[in-house]
């Protein structure tokens, strides 16, 4: 059994603790000003957007080390639509990284909508859940937690491929936004 705390309680902070309980592990919600209550899980979802992830290493830097750090943010430029707002050769899973030296990053969760992984599937496929990190063991917790509640887990290679996987998160919002996929849909791995 893992324990895991979520950072945010929006659409995406309550899927995934949906999922967490589904598969019978232990989990802990709450906001991001929320910082009198410590992060107690091995496994710490930021379920936030980009911009707040800074604010939340400056406040919990030394709660997370250590700790297995799920970034499931997309960086994308909301008044524009327009492009990412990380460096073309970077991504916000390695400025997280590069932020928290002792924490392992892994980057999860981000190419799916809430509705899937509420549902448990992507139209007829089951929902997958691509993880990218540099940690197989961190990687392996977090697949463990996900194929417990019955989705599919699939090890997407190195931290550096978050870069494609934020990519292919903002195009996924890009079409739900401008209303070409549907919000409860998006993409699906077919194996």
């Amino acid at each position: 059994m893992a324990h895991v705390s979520i950072i945010g309680t929006g659409n995406m902070g309550a899927a995934i603790a949906n999922l967490v309980t589904k598969g019978g592990n232990t989990v802990e919600t709450f906001t991001s000003s929320d910082v009198a209550k410590p992060v107690t899980g091995e496994i710490v979802v930021l379920a936030v957007p980009h911009a707040a992830v800074a604010g939340i290493i400056a406040e919990r830097a030394g709660q997370l080390a250590g700790k297995v750090v799920v970034d499931i943010t997309n960086p994308v430029d909301f008044a524009t639509f327009d492009d990412l707002v990380v460096p073309a050769d970077s991504s916000a899973a390695a400025g997280i990284a590069s932020a928290l030296p002792t924490a392992r990053v892994v980057k999860a969760f981000n190419t799916n909508f809430a509705g899937t992984l509420v549902a448990g599937t992507n139209g007829t496929e089951p929902t997958t859940v691509l993880i990218a990190g540099d940690d197989a063991d961190a990687k392996a917790l977090l697949a463990g937690v996900v194929t417990a509640a019955g989705l599919r887990a699939v090890d997407a290679g190195a931290l550096k491929r978050a870069r494609e996987l934020e990519s292919l998160g903002f195009l996924q919002i890009g079409l739900a936004a401008a209303e070409k996929v549907s919000w409860t849909g998006g993409f699906a791995v077919v194996a």
